[in-house]
């Protein structure tokens, strides 16, 4: 595995270094700018600080509706007065040349309208995970930005973490041997009051927040798509804070080869963890979806896995996926994938029938 491992990542790098190929300067000339709608926790903690590390694409613009915001946000990112928008003026966003990208980081409920608006406005867009509450939206997202001619991605930043490219080679290559077994749980502790405890913003519970990243690993270890899916919400301890949304949802993922993925995620509950099982060995990452400090083992040993920006990675392969005119590794139509996955397991859960899955 220590050798596995050397020639897949060799020495230890920084997110900057790992996309860099040196056809950025550092001083930003010729980096795509980035407008990030909306300036929550996600864009305030992780993605502004990832574009300072960026080689291929910067901050240029920020969308709010919180103008308290504003003055911070240009003082720390050098954002210029015409790169500053509201909700309400976001359109005008189709004259600005200084920025070729829209991030799109809202609830939920509002990830179509804005995709949709920033691909008419001429924009190539990366929009947050889920992509939408329905498929039907996400149907119009890839629509709509295909008719602009720009690209969309999703932003999935486990495809840009060593951990996942790990487990994809350690698949093809049969290294550990075929898997027979994955469990990945996901799931966090949520106060009340949170948007995403309203459906009508969210789309649903923690399936849609953290689920989906059990899905996505599924999907990636398996190396093929599901075929079946079973599902049972769990116990209710709390109805007025999960009035609107699950509180737990245990779900089962079938593929053809006959593998099995069980998998969980809870709003009351702390887990973050994926574990393969193969005819030879074992893999565990615990934790295995955060946005650092993975950390993994099998049954030869601890790994020793190189520390990257997820974010930094996963902005920097989109701008370099807009200069050569190239598809994403994350593309609308994964996210379409994913959100008619996700609601098969919803309708499992409530018909508590199986529901077969043809992607």
């Amino acid at each position: 595995m220590a050798g596995l491992l050397s020639g897949l990542y060799g020495c230890r790098r920084s997110a900057g270094a790992e996309a860099g190929s040196g056809a950025f300067s550092a001083a930003g000339s010729g980096k795509l700018g980035v407008a990030l709608v909306g300036l929550g926790k996600y864009s305030e903690e992780e993605l502004a600080p990832a574009l300072l590390e960026t080689r291929a694409c910067r901050l240029a613009g920020i969308v709010t509706g919180s103008p308290e915001k504003i003055g911070k946000w240009q003082r720390k990112y050098d954002i210029p007065d015409g790169n500053v928008y509201s909700y309400s003026d976001f359109d005008r966003i189709a004259e600005n040349p200084d920025i070729d990208i829209v991030y799109v980081v809202l609830p939920n409920a509002l990830h179509k309208e804005y995709t949709v608006r920033a691909a008419k406005a001429g924009k190539h867009v990366i929009c947050e995970k889920p992509m939408a509450v329905s498929a039907a939206e996400c149907e119009e997202m890839v629509a709509a930005c295909k008719k602009a001619g720009k690209l969309l991605s999703i932003g999935y930043r486990m495809h840009f973490d060593p951990s996942t490219l790990l487990i994809r080679q350690l698949g093809e290559n049969k290294t550990l041997g075929s898997f027979t077994s994955l469990t990945a749980r996901d799931s966090q502790k949520m106060k009340s009051g949170q948007w995403r405890l309203d459906k009508a913003l969210a789309g649903g519970g923690p399936l849609m927040d953290l689920g989906i990243y059990c899905v996505q690993a599924s999907l990636y270890c398996a190396g093929e798509l599901p075929v079946a899916v079973k599902a049972r919400f769990g116990k209710i301890d709390d109805p007025e804070k999960f009035a609107s949304v699950e509180q737990s949802i245990a779900f089962d993922l079938t593929f053809p080869s006959g593998l099995v993925a069980h998998c969980h995620s809870s709003y009351a509950e702390e887990e973050n963890s994926l574990r393969i099982e193969s005819d030879r060995e074992w893999l565990e990452f615990s934790p295995a979806f955060s946005y650092s400090g993975l950390k993994g083992k099998t049954s030869q040993g601890k790994m020793n896995l190189p520390k990257v920006n997820q974010q930094a990675l996963q902005m920097d392969d989109f701008a370099r996926c807009v200069n050569e005119g190239t598809r994403s590794r994350v593309p609308g139509e994964m996210g379409l994938r994913d959100l008619k996955i996700l609601e098969a397991i919803y309708e499992a859960a409530e018909t508590g029938s199986e529901v077969k899955l043809k992607l």
